[in-house]
């Protein structure tokens, strides 16, 4: 049985027989290695050498098992470094950049330095410590050290602390937890969806605002009054702002905008907008009025902004529109906002690495314009039709972040013995006697002292010198 050193993983009745040990005492703790990076011998495809993993490769991997990385070592790289191959159903946890990082090895495999392995004896259920390691990454990462990036050392990373049930309730505990945390990934993969799901709604909704399909009832089927036109019948004047750099003034009053600058419909103002000074403003204003639209046209394509009367100076990414008074501004904004449009300024757009738009294309764009009233009412329902997205959007977002945080609130239950009350009361003779928590770690420090003296015991005396 466990000495008296070892707690009870007390307070609550469901887990009282369970212990806490520090995982050094359970596992060996090994680190790996890199051979020299510059030469390519060193290194092998995936599949092809011996498997080998950094920290990188688990970046974004949600999988338990992992069997190699992005590449292998060949053998040369092997041998000329301190990497060392960990069998399979070993623990491989990250221990730099960053901490915490966690995948069960599905096959013989090495690693960077950047991890710190745990290897377990078949006593610990490799799906139960990779759970748990999971649930205190926290933890893991608040014992770093280090000033270019954090680092649990070996030493360290023996110490981490792991709850020790007896091995049937390991087990039990591993598959409802694989089963749980698999249904809130499937509910996290869905609701991850929805804002791609809303946006294309929302295109939707603009193709059929200005096709008139989504005012077809409004107006009798008839597609009365709807005229071909053009942006530059349509506008008073189509313009960009100032080509080159302005003098720029830190104590001016009026900020220089360009593209970047619109954004969801409205000027932005960032910590990296400059300024200018009234004598430069003037110089380089544009006539802006009540009913103008600023667009981007080069770099990135399509953000939108209404002009509400900011006194700021353009820059020659922001094309302005001045619409006639026969244009609902936010008719208008919703025809530049559509797939329809945003397609055909790609087409005109010229430029390999930079893409631009030029004005004569903004000018050239053609589209159906219906009446003024028809207008109102394709503004008013696309603005519903819009809320109600946002509304679906937020929340969506809302329940993510419930989702995201159920996964470390169901590791807690876990490991605090909820999930797994009905199933102690069911079976206590799996939890007791020869089959409880104390026997199972006083057997595993038997098999690991006994295999510590069995190294000691073949390890080769050292070479004495001639």
């Amino acid at each position: 049985m466990a000495d008296n050193s070892h707690s009870r993983a007390g307070g609550n009745p469901a887990y009282a027989d369970w212990v806490r040990v520090e995982i050094g005492e359970l596992a060996d703790v090994i680190a790996g290695g890199t051979p020299k990076a510059g030469d390519p011998d060193n290194f092998a495809e995936p599949g092809t050498g011996i498997a080998w993993l950094t920290p990188a490769d688990l970046s974004g991997y949600e999988q338990k098992y992992i069997a190699h990385g992005k590449r292998d070592l060949s053998q040369q790289g092997y041998d000329s470094s301190s990497a060392k191959l960990m069998k399979a159903g070993s623990l491989l946890f990250s221990s730099r950049a960053p901490i915490g990082y966690v995948a069960i090895a599905q096959n013989d495999i090495s690693t960077n330095q950047g991890f710190k392995n745990f290897v377990f004896t078949e006593h610990v259920s490799p799906d139960f410590a990779y759970h748990y390691l999971c649930s205190i990454r926290e933890l893991a990462e608040s014992l770093g050290t280090g000033t270019t990036f954090k680092e649990i050392s070996g030493s360290t990373a023996k110490t981490l602390p792991f709850i020790l049930p007896p091995l049937a309730e390991q087990k039990v505990i591993a598959e409802k937890l694989d089963t749980l945390l698999a249904q809130v990934d499937t509910t996290k993969a869905r609701l991850e969806r929805i804002p791609d799901i809303i946006k294309r709604f929302r295109q939707s909704v603009l193709a059929a605002a200005v096709s008139g399909k989504l005012t077809e009832e409004w107006r009798g089927n008839v597609k009365i009054d709807w005229c071909q036109t053009t942006l530059n019948e349509c506008s008073d004047r189509i313009g960009d702002g100032l080509h080159g750099t302005p003098n720029y003034n830190d104590d001016g009053e009026y900020f220089f905008v360009n593209g970047n600058n619109l954004i969801n419909g409205s000027l932005k103002i960032k910590e990296s907008t400059k300024k200018v000074d009234f004598e430069e403003y003037s110089k380089h204003k544009k006539e802006l009025g009540t009913n103008t639209l600023l667009l981007s046209i080069n770099g990135t394509i399509g953000n939108l902004a209404l002009y509400n009367g900011e006194p700021v100076m353009l820059g020659k990414s922001a094309c302005y529109i001045n619409l006639k008074d026969t244009v609902n501004r936010n008719f208008g904004y919703h025809l530049l906002s559509s797939l329809h449009f945003n397609q055909y300024a790609h087409e005109v757009a010229t430029g390999a690495t930079i893409k631009n738009v030029p004005l004569k294309g903004i000018r050239n764009y053609k589209f159906s314009l219906p009446p003024l009233e028809e207008q109102t009412e394709i503004v008013r329902r696309v603005e519903e039709l819009f809320a109600f997205a946002d509304t679906i959007e937020q929340k969506a977002a809302a329940a993510l972040e419930r989702v995201n945080n159920l996964t470390q609130s169901i590791l807690a239950k876990a490991f605090r013995g909820e999930l797994t009350a009905g199933w102690r009361a069911a079976n206590p003779e799996l939890i007791s006697g020869d089959n409880s928590a104390e026997a199972l770690l006083a057997k595993i420090q038997a098999e690991r002292e006994a295999l510590a003296l069995d190294k000691k015991a073949v390890k080769k005396p050292r070479k004495k010198k001639a």
